[in-house]
């Protein structure tokens, strides 16, 4: 169940009510693939920087231990020691990225492990199944992710496909939710819009999926190779055309300036790799801009990361410390600048959130876009 606490011109401020506990909205949501953070990040680690939602891959975990390992370990809350929300993607988007060779038929997308070569098929019910096994809080409709550069003539067939697709979710979500050995019997269901950035399409799918009365819509198919005025049009665009009375789900997004511009136009969920995958190269976001900590001037810097920041690296360790980590290659540095990171943006996301609170959620945003834009 959500429900919207109060509006700050398009930006909501919400809570989504799971049978993993209640999310506050907006939220960033930690990206661990195969079921951890990249960077040597625990679960102690995520409850420490104020992690709601933990993100899985439906592929990764499916190919490698197999969900149904999982299943039977007692689902993945128990596997991977962690008590609150989780949500796995269906696996759409790596079968489309990762998979060289490929077919997509009515019935799924038959393909090849990026692991061992072996055959896979995956299909709208295969990808439920398996969300159902590793018994995630909130599971994703499996769709076909086209690239942004595709033509009107493929996009179209491919969002009706993926309409069809998503009633299939529908319907096995409630046949699977209604068996006696199911892990999560309540487990969320969102919907995916698509489109690519054709506005009239977006528009029509919006309208046609939010018919099915889903636990959330998310937005597919952006950040993906177009420019963030693009994605910024397409939202403008598809937003009003979701429920306002569900949560709104910005897939693979981004930036904290992207996150910034997304929650003005109504969006209260994200994710994306770049926290965690910056970190593990040095990379550091401040409210000054982000840091490549790999250069020489911080070779003497006895500053925190970022000055005022409350994540475990900066309460202790300097600059100069962790560029030494990082240069002899030790891995604690690259855990300091990952976790870092996800403190940085789940403290933004709080900040957005008490903003949103106060009515004054445009003048954080500039200020904050002002901070990284000036240094």
């Amino acid at each position: 169940m959500y429900k919207i606490i109060t509006t700050d011109g398009q930006a909501k401020r919400g809570e989504l009510t799971t049978p993993h506990g209640v999310i506050q909205t907006p939220v960033f949501m930690n990206v661990g693939t195969v079921a951890a953070i990249k960077g040597a990040v625990s679960t102690e680690d995520l409850n420490s920087i104020g992690t709601q939602v933990e993100l899985s891959n439906t592929y990764h975990l499916h190919v490698r231990p197999g969900d149904k390992l999982i299943k039977e370990l007692g689902g993945l809350h128990k596997f991977m020691v962690w008590d609150k929300p989780i949500l796995t993607d269906s696996g759409g988007f790596q079968v489309f990225s990762l998979a060289g060779l490929r077919k997509i038929k009515e019935e799924g997308v038959y393909f090849n492990s990026h692991i061992d070569g072996r055959k896979i098929f995956m299909g709208p019910e295969e990808s439920v199944q398996i969300q159902s096994n590793l018994g995630s809080t909130i599971a994703m409709a499996f769709d076909e992710c086209p690239p942004s550069t595709a033509e009107k003539n493929y996009i179209l067939p491919s969002v009706e496909r993926t309409t069809r697709w998503l009633v299939r979710c529908k319907e096995e979500m409630k046949r699977l939710n209604s068996l006696e050995d199911t892990i999560n019997k309540k487990q969320m269901l969102f919907g995916i819009n698509q489109g690519g950035i054709f506005e009239d399409i977006r528009i029509e799918h919006a309208k046609q999926i939010s018919e099915l009365d889903l636990d959330g819509y998310a937005i597919g198919g952006l950040a993906v190779g177009e420019s963030h005025e693009e994605m910024y049009r397409i939202l403008d665009a598809t937003v009003p055309y979701l429920p306002q009375n569900k949560p709104t789900y910005l897939m693979g997004v981004g930036t904290p300036a992207n996150i910034l511009e997304a929650v003005s136009r109504g969006v209260d969920f994200f994710d994306c790799v770049y926290p965690s995958r910056n970190g593990r190269h040095g990379h550091v976001y401040t409210n000054k801009g982000k840091l490549n900590l790999f250069n020489a001037k911080y070779e003497k810097d006895m500053s925190p990361i970022d000055e005022g920041c409350g994540c475990p690296a900066c309460q202790k360790y300097s600059r100069a410390y962790i560029r030494h980590l990082l240069k002899a290659k030790e891995m604690l540095g690259m855990r300091f600048c990952v976790l870092h990171n996800l403190y940085f943006y789940n403290n933004m996301m709080k900040e957005i959130r008490e903003a949103i609170e106060e009515h004054r959620f445009e003048e954080y945003k500039k200020n904050k876009l002002m901070g990284f834009e000036n240094n």
